[in-house]
C-alpha cells in the first residue's frame, strides 16, 4: 500500500530502524569494562568488593550509580529515516 512519498514498505523500515536503534543503544550502556576501580569515579568512596566481583569494570558506587539510573537522556525527537510526510507533522 502507498502512502504518499512513502514507498511500500517504508513504515515497517522505520520501525525495524527504530527498534534496532534502540537495541543498538541500550547494548552499548550493558556493561562497564576494564578493570574495576577501588574507590568511585565521582565520590571517591571505597566500592565494596561484593560489588567490584559482581560487576567486573564497576566504576562508580551504588549511589552515585543509582544517581545517574534517574537522570534521563534525551533523545533526538525526529525520526530521521522517516519519510517526508512523516518530517512535516
Amino acid at each position: 500500500m502507498a502512502s504518499g512519498w512513502a514507498r511500500d514498505g517504508a513504515v515497517s523500515e522505520q520501525i525495524e530502524a527504530s527498534i534496532s536503534d534502540e537495541l543498538a543503544r541500550m547494548k552499548a550502556r550493558r556493561m562497564p569494562v576494564g578493570d574495576s576501580l577501588t574507590h568511585c569515579a565521582d565520590c571517591e568512596e571505597p566500592i565494596p568488593e561484593a560489588r567490584r566481583r559482581a560487576i567486573p569494570g564497576v566504576k562508580l558506587c551504588i549511589d552515585c550509580q543509582q544517581d545517574r539510573d534517574r537522570v534521563r537522556t534525551m533523545r533526538g525527537g525526529i525520526n530521521r529515516r522517516g519519510s517526508k510526510d512523516s518530517q512535516l507533522k
